[in-house]
């Protein structure tokens, strides 16, 4: 087995390669090329949990599982909300052949699948960029729009003020050009958006459909568990919704499952998962004033499709570190 740190991660997986990786593996999954159990999530005690996703491929032919610990408080400490490790399996004779870092890879792969969806959603003159959070995710989305998109105004609410205002500044640090403003006012940072990223850990709505002007598209990243809602029902029912895997959206998504509950939408409000759109199967923006919502719960085929690349680089590069299992 090849172990790989998040330093290694870092360097074999550029958000430029992992938005490919992921496009690609999007299609494969509204094709059928994989299997994916829901995820497995228990309480771990303190409001932490640990989630368990295991998948597999067809092409690269692979399967694995993550097993990653969610752990809000962590960014208090310096810390990644998530932390774990995953294991890729080789189909031959099912031996484990690699461990990687899976936070990183989970931020990685998470902002990848946004820009794939906004790459296809988002109009292609959007440069009005609005983020609503201030941690990991937010910096990676950040990177991940800009690899999709012109963005070149940027405008950041969180809770703090403070935190706002020091990821706007490192922004425009990061990225010379780019007008970077911050606050905590979540409406006023989102009226004039083209692209709208929530990546909160909210467990209410900080985000309503009222707020959204017509031609918006939105990645609704945050909320991964049914008791959780990022997004009001407001944003579900006026949107064009996409999913990333529909079994998924229709077993996790919170403010899904409620709308469906009261009859506020019907399944066939879901115009289809990005990798349909991808595939030329589904239409994906039908006009310049539609509100497109790409709800992201996040599937262990992405995570596959990245670590399976940065095993194969890992032995070309040779970095890691060999641990033998037998």
């Amino acid at each position: 087995m090849i172990v790989l740190s998040e330093r290694d991660v870092a360097a074999l997986l550029p958000i430029g390669t992992a938005i490919a990786l992921v496009e690609r593996v999007m299609i494969a999954v509204s094709r059928g090329g994989a299997t994916l159990p829901l995820r497995t999530i228990m309480d771990v005690g303190g409001g932490n949990r640990m989630g368990m996703m295991p998948g597999a491929l067809d092409e690269p032919a692979c399967y694995g599982i993550k097993l990653v610990s969610l752990f809000p408080d962590n960014p208090k400490s310096g810390r990644s909300s998530h932390q774990g490790a995953m294991v890729l399996f080789e189909p031959r004779h099912g031996a484990a052949v690699g461990m990687m870092n899976a936070g990183l890879l989970t931020a990685l792969r998470t902002a990848a699948a946004s820009a794939v969806a906004t790459r296809a959603l988002a109009r292609p003159q959007a440069s009005r960029l609005a983020i609503i959070g201030t941690g990991e995710q937010a910096r990676h989305h950040l990177d991940a729009m800009l690899a999709v998109r012109p963005v070149t105004e940027l405008s950041v609410a969180g809770r703090r003020a403070e935190a706002a205002a020091a990821f706007a500044a490192s922004a425009a640090e990061r990225h010379p050009g780019l007008q970077a403003t911050a606050g905590t006012d979540v409406a006023a940072a989102v009226r004039e958006a083209d692209i709208v990223c929530a990546v909160t850990a909210a467990a209410e709505p900080v985000l309503c459909g009222d707020w959204i002007a017509p031609g918006t598209h939105v990645n609704a990243v945050g909320a991964s568990i049914p008791a959780k809602r990022e997004i009001d029902e407001a944003l579900v029912v006026k949107a064009r919704l996409f999913a990333d895997y529909r079994p998924s959206l229709f077993a996790q998504a919170g403010e899904v499952i409620g709308a469906l509950e009261r009859g506020a939408i019907g399944k066939d409000h879901v115009a289809g998962e990005i990798g349909e759109v991808l595939a030329g199967q589904v239409a994906g923006r039908r006009s310049e004033t539609d509100i497109t919502l790409y709800r992201s719960l996040g599937i262990a085929a992405q995570d596959l499709a990245c670590a399976a690349h940065c095993l194969e680089a890992a032995r070309a590069r040779g970095l890691g570190i060999a641990a033998p299992l037998d």
